[in-house]
């Protein structure tokens, strides 16, 4: 009975010593979250005018303005998606729908996951050499974007493929009674069941986007001009988290420098609500 009842008395110790270090660990990194979040609110919203989201800079008048910034993050944006979307849901489905050999999918599956892990500065490098240089894009936007999708092909590719494994075998099986073929399958029955993985995807690439500075520094360039989306793919330009970098570490306008902080700490938060609610639109909807 004393031995039992010791036994019981130091689970009890050890389950509220482990409850005591998990309540510190959470309360920590709320507070470290939440330190950061308004802490660069607070030193970047007051910095955010209409003539710094409206104008384009001018040393000779002396004016400060993102606008061209903007633009070009909304063109790396856009050239990276129309690019990385198919190719990464494209492999995805063959990987999970289509290729048989397991041995090469499990490789395949691995060399993603180790794309994924690659400091983003060796993204810069490689993509300065090969699509700069070698295949003479000089520093561009589109090579920029080049580089991005091989970025974030690991991550559409995988969290398509991840999807794809949750909608049930059965939903296939009864296509494929009812006569249809495998692509009309995919098409018509798995895709429209996973399709909230997809876009959820695809949004959580968009924060990576707008986030990467390391490799459009090497690829993008530093440009603050304003060019329409032709012209705009074969010229130099900065992004925001770019144009940040420029302002802190070669200006030394930390005012300017905290208010593309505040914007991009808006739009990350953004990004990742709209990728929680979309998420959860459609598993509602599939219920």
């Amino acid at each position: 009975m004393n031995k039992s009842h010791s036994i019981s008395k130091k689970r009890k110790l050890y389950i509220y010593i482990m409850k005591a270090v998990m309540t510190v660990s959470v309360s920590l990194t709320v507070s470290l979250v939440a330190f950061l979040i308004v802490y660069v609110l607070y030193k970047g919203i007051p910095n955010v005018t209409w003539t710094l989201l409206g104008t384009e800079p001018s040393y000779l008048k002396g004016t400060v303005g993102i606008l061209p910034d903007i633009i070009n993050t909304v063109y790396l944006v856009f050239t990276t998606l129309i690019i990385v979307v198919p190719i990464g849901v494209g492999a995805a489905i063959y990987l999970n729908e289509y290729a048989s050999n397991k041995k090469i999918v499990k490789l395949i599956e691995y060399a993603s996951e180790t794309l994924s892990g690659i400091p983003s500065i060796i993204y810069g490098l490689v993509g300065m050499l090969v699509f700069s240089r070698y295949m003479g894009l000089q520093t561009s936007i589109l090579a920029g974007s080049l580089t991005l999708v091989i970025m974030n092909l690991p991550t559409i590719m995988r969290t398509t493929q991840e999807s794809l494994k949750t909608v049930p075998q059965s939903y296939r099986d009864g296509a494929f009674g009812l006569g249809a073929g495998k692509w009309r399958v995919i098409r018509t029955v798995v895709l429209p069941g996973c399709i909230d993985g997809v876009i959820t995807g695809c949004i959580l690439s968009i924060g990576r986007i707008i986030g990467e500075s390391a490799a459009l520094l090497f690829t993008a360039g530093f440009a603050h001009s304003i060019n329409n989306y032709i012209i705009g793919l074969s010229s130099p330009g900065a992004s925001l988290t770019v144009s940040l970098y420029v302002y802190a570490k070669e200006h030394g306008d930390f005012q300017v420098a905290f208010a593309i902080a505040s914007i991009l700490m808006i739009l990350a938060l953004c990004i990742n609500i709209a990728a929680i609610g979309v998420s959860g639109y459609y598993k509602k909807r599939r219920v």
